[in-house]
C-alpha cells in the first residue's frame, strides 16, 4: 500500500498521508515523497493549488518515533530537510484539510500552509519539549509571530493540545467544517480559477517579509533538533513515549 497518496484532478493536487493503521504517523521515506510531489509540483505550471490531507481521520500524528529511533535523520540533506524546505519555498497555494490528529509536525507545518480548514474534533499539538527535542519547520519563529511570545512559549514547554476553535482563534486556522477535504478542495478549486502568475506572485508578497528569516531560524533548529535526537534525554523520552504506546 502507498503511504503517501498523489492525485491530480485538472488544476488541483491533493496530496495524503496514508497510514491510518499508524495515525498516519511519517517516516523517513514518506518525507522523501512528499519532498518529491512537491518538487514536481512546484515545476508544473498546470498544477494551480495543492490539498494536503490524511486518510482515515487523522491529518498526522507526527513524526514516526520508532523509524526516527533506528536511523535519526541528523545531516542536511536528510529527507525530512528536504520536505521542510520543499514547504518552505513551494511557490504555489497550499491548503490543508486537517481532521482528528495534526501532532509535531502535523502542525508546525501548518504554518507554512496558505490556508487551513479543520474539522471541529481536529486536535493540535507540539511536543517537542516532551520527547526531549526542540520545534521545527521554523514553528519557533513562525508559532510566536502568530499567537505572541507567551502563548507560544506556554505550548512549546508543556506539549499541550489545543482545538479547532482555539487554533482557528489563533490565526492557525482559517475555517472550520463538518467535511475539510471538501472545504478544503472548494477553496482550492476557486483560486486555481484565478490568473495563475498573480496568484504566485502574491503568495511571494506575503511570504518575503519572513522568508529568509524562516530559512535562517529552520537550519538552526536542524542543528539543535539533529543534536538532541541523538542525546540522552530524547533516548529516554523516546522510551517513555513507547512504553506507553505498548501499554495501550
Amino acid at each position: 500500500m502507498e503511504e503517501i497518496l498523489i492525485d491530480r484532478s485538472g488544476a488541483l493536487l491533493q496530496i495524503t498521508f496514508n497510514r491510518p493503521e499508524k495515525l498516519n504517523a511519517l517516516t523517513r521515506s514518506m518525507y522523501a515523497e512528499l519532498a518529491r510531489a512537491l518538487d514536481d509540483a512546484a515545476g508544473d505550471f498546470g498544477i494551480r493549488a495543492v490539498v494536503l490531507s490524511g486518510e482515515g481521520g487523522n491529518f498526522t500524528s507526527g513524526n514516526d518515533i520508532r523509524d526516527f529511533m533506528d536511523d535519526p535523520p541528523t545531516s542536511e540533506d536528510s529527507t525530512v530537510a528536504k520536505f521542510l524546505s520543499a514547504m518552505l519555498n513551494f511557490p504555489k497555494p497550499l491548503i490543508a484539510a486537517v481532521s482528528g490528529n495534526a501532532i509535531g509536525v502535523g502542525t508546525t507545518m501548518l504554518l507554512h500552509c496558505d490556508v487551513v480548514v479543520a474539522s471541529p474534533s481536529a486536535n493540535f499539538s507540539m511536543p517537542f519539549v516532551s520527547l526531549g527535542l526542540v520545534p521545527e519547520a521554523g514553528s519557533s519563529y513562525l508559532f510566536p509571530q502568530l499567537v505572541g511570545y507567551q502563548r507560544a512559549a506556554k505550548i512549546f514547554f508543556t506539549g499541550e493540545s489545543f482545538t479547532a476553535d482555539t487554533a482557528m482563534e489563533m490565526g492557525l486556522v482559517a475555517e472550520i467544517a463538518a467535511d475539510p477535504l471538501q472545504c478544503a478542495t472548494e477553496i482550492a478549486e476557486k483560486i486555481a480559477e484565478q490568473p495563475p502568475q498573480a496568484v504566485i506572485n502574491t503568495k511571494a508578497l506575503l511570504k518575503a517579509r519572513h522568508h529568509d528569516a524562516v530559512a535562517a531560524v529552520m537550519r538552526a533548529e536542524f542543528s539543535l533538533f539533529a543534536m538532541a535526537l541523538e542525546s540522552d534525554e530524547a533516548m529516554a523520552a523516546f522510551m517513555k513515549f513507547m512504553s506507553k504506546k505498548e501499554k495501550k
